[in-house]
């Protein structure tokens, strides 16, 4: 009597069939895996912000106010006089803040990497080439101090945000309520922006309504906006609410288009200097919105389709608007 064995094995349709199955799940599973990751870099970049929010509370407890945005014409940034309030004691030490940061002997501190100042999303955490005659390179920072909603400075007056130049403000100074206003909020690294043609040219223009407002004024392009974290200029540790966040101000140079911010010009305490305006807008790689500090160390994620009021009025220190829950 013959023994019949049965084979055993997968048929070619079978095999098919489990590749397939398992490439839905793959499927399934790396958009999961994208979110848990998406998830906590922004709780880390949350964290931070966090961080500068003790910094800025503890320098406040100390000197019985907050820093300023900049003391013009020295124009070392709010970050780089909070750094011995983050353990960063060693590296202002190693920083002469008697001297332009862009000074040769400050060229150690220029280029360090501080890791509190940049976002886990960040995709261009990298050093930026020098630029200038002294050599200086530089390390970028992904977070920026509100300095108001358009108007910046001028040798006679400051912005309305919770900083500003050449002024430095108590915590009863921001009568609209700390909790109620914005200190920090995140930028993009090497954010193109337009600058130089000096427009506006006098003080009190409204804040426009649509990018194409702004970009009417024109300018002449770079692509450095927001690299160097030691500089207390708008388009490098500042930001302002003109917009919310991530809005695109698309401009066309030679058929490229182009998301950029806009300065009328950099800030200047020379008598006779131009105001400075600026729309230079808070983004994000996070989906939907931006992180923000606020000025009494509460950390907020910030919509990008909330109400442009309501945008600015978090942006005034004295507005007088009345929030309610955000």
């Amino acid at each position: 009597m013959r023994t019949q064995y049965r084979r055993t094995g997968f048929t070619l349709i079978e095999l098919l069939v489990v590749i397939a199955i398992i490439a839905i799940l793959i499927g399934l599973l790396l958009p999961a895996v994208q979110k848990v990751r998406e998830a906590a870099a922004r709780l880390r970049c949350q964290n931070n912000l966090k961080q500068w929010g003790l910094a800025l509370h503890n320098y406040e407890s100390a000197n019985q106010n907050f820093p300023a945005f900049a003391a013009y014409p020295n124009t070392w940034s709010v970050f780089a006089r909070l750094l011995p309030y983050v353990e960063q004691e060693n590296l202002q030490r190693l920083a002469n803040l008697d001297v332009g940061y862009s000074d040769p002997v400050n060229a150690a501190v220029t280029k360090t990497r501080v890791a509190m100042l940049l976002c886990p999303s960040e995709v261009n955490d990298r050093e930026r080439p020098a630029t200038t005659t002294t050599g200086n390179t530089h390390y970028p920072a992904c977070y920026s101090a509100n300095v108001g909603t358009w108007f910046v400075f001028s040798t006679t007056t400051s912005g309305d945000g919770a900083f500003a130049g050449n002024r430095s403000f108590r915590v009863t100074d921001i009568t609209d309520g700390t909790s109620q206003t914005v200190g920090v909020a995140e930028v993009k690294t090497y954010q193109p922006f337009l600058r130089g043609t000096g427009m506006p040219a006098t003080l009190g223009v409204i804040a426009p309504s649509t990018p194409n407002e702004v970009l009417s004024y024109g300018g002449t392009l770079r692509l450095t906006g927001h690299t160097e974290w030691v500089d207390a200029k708008v388009h490098e540790t500042g930001y302002t609410a003109t917009f919310l966040p991530n809005t695109k101000m698309s401009f066309n140079s030679n058929g490229t288009i182009t998301d950029v911010d806009f300065i009328s010009s950099s800030e200047s305490a020379a008598v006779g200097a131009a105001p400075t305006y600026a729309a230079v807008t808070s983004r994000s790689y996070h989906i939907g919105g931006v992180n923000t500090l606020r000025m009494d160390g509460s950390v907020h994620f910030a919509h990008e389709t909330m109400n442009l009021s309501t945008w600015r009025a978090m942006h005034t220190r004295a507005g007088g608007e009345v929030l309610g829950d955000n």
